[in-house]
């Protein structure tokens, strides 16, 4: 491809190069395909379902959105709302479901249920009501779960027979669907198990009617009503989630649900009985459940304190094949593989997730001396043998002795997909126009980890603005040893500036203490560390020019952007920030109440840590930018601010952007976004 296109527009049409690129992958147990989900070109936003051959390394397309939909794709409001916890802005097949043989998959396409026999590629349509959200196979493959209007279905496929096993019992309640929280906070975006053999269903039963309603308005299109939605908000009432096993009839779960309100994870495998975690409020207790099918009764089988949080991670808990508990705790200074009541991972060594668990051994992600690198190791509980060999961010999936690696690097575009039996699948990803000019840095007294970009073609001895391209939250890292997340970061560079990516106290990584470092203390901890960061930096590069330096950010990024230039208006000079949170008492309770507490009993920690009575401190140029349709930072964030600005007669530039998410999928706004971005900086930092 020729330079003809501008970075900005070629990163806006590829959803920062993601379309294209392989994704979702399942290793059958027989171990001759591996089954993804890709689009078709670089710019399509339509995933279809692909086979590789193991034997042959041949691609082959089993299901293509193009041919099953002949009308636009039609998304319900549910459906909607669970892309946008997802973060999910692409089209077509997002996610797909096979039985524990890989024989068939289930994948839903514009609110219609599809399966496919994944051996011929025929694919057939269920006649079903809708529109269905969450399809999934029972491990034995004879039936079909989904979700429609809140009922939890099951359709026999030998017969077609399409049951409704639990259907909502008031105008709030919802089953076999993630609450708010779990899907946005917790990383559990689904709310129904079948069984091993799949007879029976694990179900959540969710009832939104004790959270607090707030209203979304579109002000572009006044004739729209305001969207409703329930948003539990730090310190208001959370949804009531329940547990029950569907089979021929219904058997709730019982645990103390006062004590232990949040549901984390269930995993039910047929090594041992269903397994729930539950979490207290404050999220300092999480106990582990076994739950009794028959009678709904439940065992503790674990139960951890921690005097800050106890972190949820991926994959974790569950069961060996040997019958042992398995879960991630923090001990010492490391998030360790616990099996049974023994350590199998030693100190610094920083378990990410669990991939898979099998008689050889443990596969997860972890870090260990570099956090800017995830590998991948099988965790045994006499050795550990790393199978990511080269340096770079890695993921993989597993199943008939064939394992799937994905590696991101500074040497190449994209994400790598290798198959270990032999053979690479393929990417139809664009290749960028610019490649990253990246130095990694480890600084300061604190050992931050950095990453410096100069202008390509950068003349030494020119000064140059400084730009603080940061996240710098938790759960959530920006320096990775991976070429394309400094993309934006290059070109921003190339527009005149040094450009600093720094990841401070609170990033994964790193271990419990350096993540537990900003309890009670965002505002304190991630500002000190950018400062600190910069003013490092700049004792070994001259061209750095303290004069003139400038910071941008979304979401916790847009916090601190705001943060840093109402602050330190003596290190920071100009600020954008991008949706961000500006009153802590407006986000989440599961977010919020985890890293400052409960507001009602700490309300000076969110004082603290709030933005709104520093408006009358702004005396450097800031730009707030808001999508008005956010549901995850609402626009009264920015609103507010505004306000309290415009009160205290501090000038400042909001930018609200109609009909736009917490993402900003459109192409043209993604575009724009950049340039008018670059604008505001240029004429900020000018003598």
């Amino acid at each position: 491809m020729g330079n003809e296109i501008s970075f900005p527009r070629q990163h806006a049409r590829t959803q920062r190069f993601t379309l294209g690129a392989p994704r979702t992958f399942t290793a059958s147990p027989d171990g001759t395909k591996v089954y993804f989900l890709r689009t078709a070109t670089a710019t399509s936003r339509a995933n279809g379902l692909w086979a590789f051959d193991t034997a042959t390394r041949s691609e082959t397309l089993l299901a293509d959105p193009g041919v099953l939909l002949t009308d636009p794709e039609d998304l319900s409001p549910q459906e909607r709302a669970r892309r946008e916890r997802t973060r999910e802005s692409a089209a077509g097949i997002v996610g797909y479901a096979t039985d524990s043989d890989a024989r068939q998959a289930v994948f839903a396409l514009s609110g219609r249920l599809f399966v496919v026999e994944l051996a011929t590629a025929a694919v057939r349509e269920l006649p079903v009501a809708g529109p269905v959200i969450d399809p999934r196979l029972d491990p034995t493959g004879r039936k079909v779960g989904y979700v429609a209007e809140g009922a939890l279905h099951v359709v026999d496929l030998e017969s077609g027979a399409d049951r409704v096993v639990a259907s909502p019992d008031g105008p709030d309640v919802t089953w076999g669907l993630a609450e708010f929280i779990a899907a946005e906070e917790m990383g559990r975006y689904r709310g129904y198990w079948f069984s091993p053999d799949g007879e029976h269903v694990l179900a959540a039963r969710v009832d939104n009617a004790p959270v607090p309603r707030w209203h979304i308005a579109d002000p572009a299109n006044p004739g729209t009503p305001a969207a409703e939605i329930a948003y539990p908000a730090a310190g208001e009432a959370n949804a009531v989630v329940e547990l029950a096993v569907l089979g021929a009839g219904r058997t709730d779960v019982t645990w103390d649900r006062e004590a232990f309100p949040y549901v984390n994870t269930v995993s039910w495998t047929r090594h041992g009985k269903p397994l729930v975690q539950v979490q207290s409020r404050d999220q300092r207790r999480v106990v582990v459940l076994a739950v009794d099918v028959e009678t709904g009764a439940t065992d503790v089988v674990a139960d951890d304190t921690d005097p800050h949080w106890l972190e949820i991670v991926p994959g974790a808990p569950r069961w060996t094949p040997d019958g042992e508990l398995l879960r991630v705790l923090p001990i010492g200074d490391a998030n360790r593989l616990v099996v049974g009541d023994r350590p199998w991972t030693p100190d610094g060594f920083q378990v990410r997730a669990v991939l898979d668990v099998a008689e050889d051994g443990v596969l997860v992600t972890a870090s260990t001396d570099d956090p800017t690198q995830t590998h991948v190791f099988l965790v045994a509980a006499d050795r550990i043998t790393r199978l990511s060999t080269e340096d770079g961010v890695h993921g993989a999936t597993r199943g008939g002795g064939v394992l799937v690696l994905s590696r991101s690097s500074m040497d190449h575009f994209g994400p790598e997909v290798t198959v270990s039996t032999g053979g690479e699948i393929g990417t139809f990803a664009e290749t960028p126009v610019l490649t990253p000019e990246v130095r990694l840095l480890t600084v300061g007294e604190r050992d931050l980890r950095a990453a410096l970009l100069f202008p390509r073609g950068h003349v030494p001895g020119t000064k140059l603005p400084v730009l603080l391209d940061p996240y710098g939250g938790p759960h959530a890292q920006r320096v990775v040893s991976a070429r394309n997340a400094y993309l934006a970061s290059q070109w921003l560079a190339d527009q005149g500036f040094a450009v600093l990516v720094v990841d401070g106290r609170g990033t994964p990584g790193r271990g419990p203490a350096w993540e537990r470092e900003i309890a009670f203390d965002f505002a304190g901890a991630t500002l000190e560390d950018q400062v600190d960061a910069l003013h490092a930096v700049a004792k070994g590069e001259p061209d750095l020019d303290l004069t003139r330096v400038g910071i941008r950010g979304w979401s916790y990024g847009g916090y601190l952007a705001a943060l840093a230039v109402l602050r330190r208006p003596d290190v920071f000079h100009a600020g954008i920030a991008g949706a961000p949170v500006t009153d802590w008492r407006l986000y989440d309770t599961h977010y919020t109440e985890r890293y400052l507490g409960h507001p009602a009993e700490k309300p000076e920690v969110y004082d603290a840590n709030s933005l709104i009575a520093d408006a009358p401190r702004l005396e450097r140029p800031l730009m707030i930018v808001h999508g008005l349709a956010d549901d995850n930072v609402v626009a009264a964030h920015t609103l507010r601010l505004s306000s309290a600005l415009l009160a205290a007669g501090r000038p400042h530039t909001v930018l609200p952007l109609s009909g736009v998410t917490h993402m900003t999928p459109q192409e043209q706004v993604a575009e724009n976004l950049l340039l008018l971005q670059v604008d505001f900086l240029h004429r900020s930092l000018t003598h």
